[in-house]
C-alpha cells in the first residue's frame, strides 16, 4: 500500500522519514493541509492517506499523555454557525461542504481503521478538528457532549480529510495524545510519549 503521511511540521516529519511512506509537511490549521494534501495528491497516486501527529485527548475519553487515537471519522468540529448558546453544524444549517455529498464535515475514516486500532491496542472514535484549541473545561466538556465519543482534538485532520475525498482516495487520522483537553498547561505535555505514540500507529 502506497501511504502519504501529511504532518503539520517539520519536527513531526523528523519522526516518520524512516518509514516506507511519503511524508508531507504541510503547517499547522485545516486549509493549509487540504491544500498540502491537494498538492500531494497531483503529483503521485497514494492508496491512502494519512494526517498524524499529536493532540490533546479529551477528558472523557479515558486516554491519557502517550495513547494513541485512530479516527473512526474525522470531524470538522467547529464548522457552522453560532445561534445564542446554541451551535448549529452544516448539517443543521442544511449545507455540505462538497456541492450533492452527503456529509456535512464530518468524514468519514478508511475502512482499515478499526481494525488497525485493535491490532494496536488503540482507542477508535471521532477525531475533531479545530481552528482554535481548546483551552477550557467547560468548552471541552461541551464538545464532548456535541459528539460523543470524541477521543482527540487537533487541527489539520479535516483537512487532509476533505484534500483526501475530493481526490477519491481513503483517508485516516492518527494523533499521539499528548495532554488533556481543556485549560492550556504547557507544563502537562509529554510531546515525546505523543509522537513515540503517532510512530506506533504507521
Amino acid at each position: 500500500m502506497k501511504v502519504l503521511i501529511v504532518v503539520a511540521t517539520a519536527g513531526e516529519a523528523a519522526q516518520f522519514a524512516d518509514l516506507p511512506a511519503y511524508v508531507e509537511v504541510c503547517g499547522v490549521g485545516p486549509v493549509a493541509a487540504a491544500l498540502a494534501t491537494q498538492r500531494a495528491l497531483a503529483r503521485e497516486s497514494f492508496d491512502l492517506v494519512v494526517s498524524a501527529g499529536i493532540g490533546g485527548a479529551y477528558p472523557s475519553s479515558g486516554l491519557e499523555p502517550g495513547d494513541l487515537a485512530v479516527s473512526r471519522v474525522i470531524v470538522q468540529a467547529d464548522l457552522g454557525a453560532q445561534d445564542g448558546e446554541h451551535f448549529l453544524d452544516l448539517a443543521a444549517l442544511g449545507l455540505s461542504v462538497l456541492p450533492g455529498a452527503a456529509h456535512t464535515g464530518v468524514f468519514p475514516a478508511w475502512d482499515g481503521a478499526a481494525p488497525l486500532a485493535a491490532a494496536l491496542g488503540a482507542a477508535c472514535g471521532p477525531t475533531l478538528t479545530l481552528s482554535t484549541v481548546t483551552g477550557t473545561a467547560k468548552r471541552a466538556a461541551e464538545l464532548a457532549r456535541r459528539y460523543p465519543g470524541a477521543l482527540t482534538e487537533g487541527m489539520e485532520g479535516a483537512g487532509v480529510a476533505h484534500a483526501a475525498l475530493v481526490a477519491g482516495v481513503p483517508a485516516l487520522e492518527l494523533r499521539g495524545v499528548s495532554n488533556p483537553v481543556g485549560p492550556r498547561d504547557r507544563r502537562s505535555w509529554r510531546i515525546p510519549e505523543a509522537l513515540a505514540a503517532t510512530r506506533r500507529g504507521m
